[in-house]
């Protein structure tokens, strides 16, 4: 009964809501913002070396590695395959559509959560719920963000990776479904306690050193596997595309077509405007806000167009077509056994293992900074062991769940967050758009931009840049 009322929510808010919320809101900041995200690619690898003065501080690449750990996550592996294998090979071209459009939103709410950052004993801090509070003046509609953060990604989407994790096991002869899955479960949320327990400074150096090596370690086997099939190429691209624009099966059922899946999976992956990557992007020590939110652009572009268009190529390379019943990691692992043998399986397992992990992590830093605005400060050792631990039984309890409730549970509740957070970039986006004005002005003239909130006549009272 409760899968059934998720599940009939969820098929509104995609149905009807998020696809006119994110499509259309894409596309106002796209042309409000010059098209920045094409426009601006050489200042976005420019802003990634800027060094934090303060040797303490978070820099844009740290900020840029824990927003793309949770970005980049079991759901560029296995939310992938379920698009396709569900929505068809049409599915991959509106995951594309849904990155380059949401690119410019990401560039907006990470301008603005620079712009309205707070300072603390261990640095800036910040994101939507800063900015809801300050610069629109409602502390409760923050706190309602704040919490559907916490559902989302400490509830839903902590719950979901460790469930993806422990189904990459399935195709192995231990594996007991009544049996594994807990196994599995209770020594990742044990890993990720000790992580925890570590501090936030231990969750940035351990994403920042996983992340890259992770990436590209993933991307460079995708490639030989896609290189090895070249010739059936063309015929994936052709369907890709014919896919994508066979209106006639779409609108014939649209609840499960590859439009709905592309934005679904997507937006699950990018998380572009859905107000979660702010959260990583004020804590980033920067010259300018505008700095912060082009390095958000290549966070997306990472995680889509690298990253997701990686997993599509090599399933759909192997020559295996994608079916109802494959859908999730016994897609992927059976796409990559047909080309490298029993190395597939491994691979996939070992990847899946290091997305899952830089996940959580990632995750659990939105949801520490969640409840620092909730309650007003830095929690308290004893509220952080009490959350650690609930933390950590819920990365348990996902890994022997349904899988369908998970998925549901995990975009109900995104879906909600940017319904709150897409409205509100909208009204605020005029000083995101002013200090881009700003930033670019400056380089034109030969400076190295630096911001002053009189500069973009602020209204607002800041802890920065005064």
């Amino acid at each position: 009964m409760l899968d059934s009322v998720i599940a009939s929510v969820n098929d509104a808010l995609y149905t009807y809501i998020l696809i006119i919320i994110l499509v259309l809101g894409g596309l106002y900041f796209t042309l409000r913002t010059k098209f920045v995200q094409f426009r601006m690619i050489p200042d976005m690898f420019r802003a990634l070396t800027e060094k934090p003065k303060d040797k303490k501080g978070v820099s844009s690449f740290q900020a840029l590695m824990v927003s793309t750990a949770s970005r980049v996550g079991t759901g560029n592996i296995v939310g992938v395959s379920t698009a396709i294998c569900l929505g068809g090979y049409g599915s991959v071209f509106w995951m594309w559509v849904i990155a380059l459009i949401g690119s410019a939103s990401a560039f907006v709410e990470s301008t603005l959560a620079q712009i309205y950052k707070k300072k603390g004993p261990d640095g800036s801090y910040g994101g939507p719920a800063y900015y809801i509070e300050t610069a629109l003046r409602s502390k409760p509609l923050a706190i309602v963000f704040s919490i559907l953060l916490i559902l989302t990604y400490g509830v839903g989407f902590n719950m979901l990776a460790s469930y993806n994790l422990q189904s990459t096991f399935s195709g192995y002869s231990f594996y007991n479904e009544n049996v594994t899955p807990w196994i599995i479960g209770i020594i990742l949320a044990l890993i990720v306690g000790f992580c925890l327990f570590g501090g936030g400074k231990r969750i940035v150096s351990a994403t920042s050193f996983i992340v890259p090596f992770m990436g590209a370690g993933y991307i460079l086997i995708a490639l030989v596997i896609t290189i090895i099939n070249a010739k059936l190429l063309p015929g994936i691209l052709r369907n890709i595309f014919t896919s994508a624009f066979d209106f006639k099966a779409i609108f014939g059922g649209f609840t499960g077509s590859c439009i709905m899946y592309g934005i679904k999976r997507g937006l699950f992956s990018n998380e572009a405007g859905v107000g979660s990557a702010p959260n990583a992007s004020a804590s980033a020590e920067v010259e300018h806000p505008v700095k912060q939110g082009l390095v958000q652009v290549l966070s997306v572009f990472i995680d889509t167009l690298l990253v997701c268009s990686a997993t599509a190529f090599m399933c759909l390379a192997s020559g295996i077509e994608p079916a109802k019943e494959l859908e999730g990691a016994p897609y992927v692992q059976a796409a990559v056994k047909a080309t490298l043998g029993e190395f597939g399986p491994i691979f996939i397992t070992v990847a899946m293992t290091l997305f899952a992990f830089t996940t959580l992590l990632g995750n659990l830093y939105y949801v520490d900074k969640a409840f620092c605005h909730i309650l007003g400060r830095k929690p308290g050792k004893k509220f952080n062991t009490v959350f650690y631990i609930v933390a950590s039984l819920l990365i348990f309890l996902g890994s022997g769940l349904s899988a369908k409730l998970l998925w549901n549970i995990a975009d109900v509740t995104m879906g909600a967050m940017t319904i709150i957070n897409m409205p509100v970039i909208i009204i605020l986006g005029r000083y995101a758009y002013r200090a881009l004005g700003d930033y670019t002005r400056q380089r034109k003239q030969g400076k190295e931009p630096v911001f002053k909130a009189e500069n973009i006549a602020l209204p607002h009272q800041t802890d920065y840049w005064r």
